[in-house]
Formats: C-alpha cells, sequence, structure tokens
C-alpha cells in the first residue's frame, strides 16, 4: 500500500511539473511575446508603441526616447531598423481601397463611413527609404479561417483608425536635425549593426525579402536602415 501511494505522489508531481513547464513554454513562445523580444533587442530597449498582426507574426514598434522604430516578422525573428523622422505616413485599406491615411506635410484623410469589411482589413506605413519603402498589416482577412486573427472586421478597421490617429500624432513631432554629410566623423551618428550569432533552430527560418534584391544591392550606399537579425 505504501508503495502504491508513493507510486500515485510521484505521477501527480510528474504531471504537475509537466504541466507547469508546458505552460511556461506556451507563455514563452506566444506570437506577441515574441514580436515584443525581437522589437526590445534591436531598438535597445522596449517599444513604447506596437502593433501586431496575430497569426501572421509581424508587428511594428515605436521607441520615442531613441527616436527609432522597427519592423518585424517571421514572429520577430527578422527586424529592419528605421528612424522615426523616416515614417512618411500610414494607410488604412479596407477591401483593397484606402479609406483614411495620414502623411506628412498633408492633412489628415478621416475613416469613411465603412460599416463592415468583407474581404481585409490592413495597414500600411509607408518609409522613406528606397530598398524597404512599406511594411502591410493585415489585421484581418477573409480566408482567416477560425483562431488566426482574435480580431472581427469591425474591430480590426478600429485597430487601424486609431493607429491612423497614433501616427498622425507621430508625423507631428518635430523632425531631429541631421548632420551634414561633410560633417566630421565624430559629429556623424553612428548606428551599430551587430547581429546575434543565429541559434540553431533558426535554420530553417524564412529568407528575409531584401534578398530578392540581387547581389547589386550589397553596393548601393544609402542612408537607410541597418539590417538586424534577432533571436525569436
Amino acid at each position: 500500500m505504501n508503495e502504491f501511494v508513493r507510486l500515485l505522489l510521484l505521477l501527480a508531481l510528474a504531471g504537475t511539473v509537466v504541466t507547469f513547464f508546458g505552460s511556461a513554454a506556451i507563455w514563452f513562445m506566444d506570437e506577441e511575446r515574441r514580436i515584443r523580444r525581437g522589437l526590445r533587442h534591436v531598438l535597445k530597449g522596449p517599444p513604447e508603441a506596437m502593433v501586431t498582426a496575430r497569426g501572421r507574426g509581424r508587428g511594428v514598434g515605436f521607441r520615442f526616447s531613441t527616436g527609432q522604430a522597427a519592423v518585424a516578422w517571421d514572429s520577430g525573428a527578422w527586424c529592419l531598423i528605421y528612424r522615426i523622422d523616416e515614417l512618411m505616413g500610414a494607410e488604412l485599406i479596407v477591401d483593397g481601397k484606402v479609406t483614411a491615411r495620414a502623411f506628412r506635410g498633408e492633412p489628415r484623410r478621416a475613416l469613411d463611413d465603412v460599416k463592415n469589411a468583407t474581404t481585409d482589413v490592413a495597414l500600411r506605413f509607408v518609409f522613406d527609404d528606397p530598398r524597404h519603402p512599406d511594411f502591410e498589416l493585415v489585421l484581418w482577412d477573409v480566408e482567416d479561417g477560425l483562431g488566426r486573427s482574435p480580431l472581427t472586421p469591425p474591430k480590426a478597421v478600429q485597430e487601424g483608425n486609431r493607429w491612423i490617429s497614433r501616427a498622425e500624432s507621430i508625423l507631428r513631432r518635430p523632425v531631429p536635425v541631421r548632420a551634414r554629410p561633410d560633417a566630421p566623423a565624430a559629429e556623424a551618428p553612428k548606428v551599430e549593426a551587430r547581429p546575434p550569432a543565429p541559434a540553431a533552430d533558426e535554420a530553417q527560418a524564412d529568407a528575409p525579402p531584401w534578398d530578392d534584391d540581387g547581389p547589386e544591392d550589397d553596393e548601393l550606399e544609402d542612408d537607410g536602415p541597418e539590417d538586424r537579425r534577432t533571436d525569436a
């Protein structure tokens, strides 16, 4: 009898341990948390504003204290950094049509009377960068099915409209004065571009979109963002 009771206690303890570690793994590998960790890594701190596309592994974060923005995909495994002043505007796209937008130097276009989306709702950020000029977050799609996106079409439209308002407030922020091209090296801004070594499980990660630019892009010198690889 004592052996039987001991066996039951061991089984109960083993079940508790397995449940605890399983719950911890699910919490740690949550898509939004992984995106937040990736953005926090490249922005050198937690993003002060962030929006994600659940079920697609994409997100955008802003850190106003450093004047930087970053976009992430593949659940935060790949990120690109921009200066906040490189953000030119944002558009809310409903059923393939731009229904609201806010762009630098232009009056804001308010959201039209959209009762419901039938095909898709997307938020598009536009940057002043020749290689990667835009980044799109699909907030809802008719082909999502159950469980992929927690947003309904009306809520997706509301979320996109809120971010149009946020983008407008970001665009109103004063643009910092950049260093002159002929300024001494000590005065020129410097950006660290040393990504961490990729983990072993990243060997099968999706290739970044800039691989499609061709070998000639490596010779292009511009003031665009630095590519940064992050661990999920």
